[in-house]
């Protein structure tokens, strides 16, 4: 395929799980009435609250989480990356910050357990360390569709390129970037970063976010945006829960990766 429309979602999710994962499908309703035939969710969209509450609603896979995702997708017939929601590890107090991607026949096509855990230490603003509460996942994980390779990512993990290579390298065409960034930081680091990504690795990235102030005062900075394979922001997300679409043309990534052969170029 040398196109697909691609559709992220930001949510606000708060400490409701009913109303998240009832508002979550709304919105992947939305994005498949605008002919999205990928759609991409925020992390933590199934529940968003303090951290000991948001532990003790990690699920099974599967579970009512999984069953949601991928009655959505095969219901629209879309490739669905679901977020992420906190699964539960057998024999552990830890528990995973899961990202499944589903594919149109409901099945699932990967998973992968983020990587990169979240620490932040600037009291009278945010403390956070994800640590306490979750294990980190081990494996760089793709998923491959008829309109190319998608590489996985959520939140934190973008500040390691290093990650961003290493699916470069497996053949990524498209990233995507699950994700619920803190205002402190994302207000200065989120775009930049998002782009770099797309300019270091030549692909597009589809990056949904959180927005909002959750229970317990975190707030989450939104601004979820598509970024093309030359850096450019193609579209963005307004201060608000809504559904933002782009045509990603495959034709124009090629262009690009042919005009600046960076990644051949490569030394190390």
């Amino acid at each position: 395929m040398s196109t697909v429309t691609a559709a992220v979602i930001q949510m606000d999710a708060q400490g409701d799980l009913d109303d998240n994962r009832r508002r979550a499908s709304k919105l992947i309703d939305l994005a498949a009435a605008r002919d999205a035939q990928m759609v991409v969710l925020p992390e933590v969209f199934v529940y968003f609250g303090e951290t000991n509450m948001m532990r003790q609603h990690a699920e099974n896979i599967p579970g009512p989480t999984t069953d949601l995702l991928q009655e959505a997708a095969r219901r629209h017939k879309i490739y669905l990356v679901g977020g992420s929601f906190f699964s539960l590890i057998a024999g552990s107090d830890k528990v995973y910050n899961s990202n499944l991607v589903i594919g149109p026949d409901g099945e699932i096509i990967a998973h992968y357990r983020k990587i990169h855990l979240f620490e932040i230490d600037a009291p009278g603003e945010v403390v956070f360390n994800e640590a306490d509460i979750v294990a980190p996942g081990d494996e760089v994980t793709c998923a491959e569709t008829p309109f190319g390779t998608v590489g996985l990512s959520v939140c934190y993990d973008l500040r390691f390129p290093e990650l961003y290579r290493a699916l470069a390298d497996r053949g990524a065409h498209i990233i995507t970037i699950p994700a619920a960034f803190a205002t402190k930081t994302g207000k200065d680091h989120w775009e930049p970063l998002i782009r770099a990504r797309a300019i270091e690795n030549q692909v597009y990235m589809l990056a949904s976010g959180q927005t909002g102030i959750k229970p317990g005062g975190f707030s989450c900075y939104g601004r979820s945006m598509i970024v093309d394979p030359w850096g450019t922001v193609i579209a963005q997300a307004q201060d608000q829960e809504c559904v933002i679409t782009a045509e990603l043309d495959f034709d124009y990534l090629w262009k690009v990766r042919k005009a600046m052969p960076a990644l051949k170029n490569r030394k190390l």
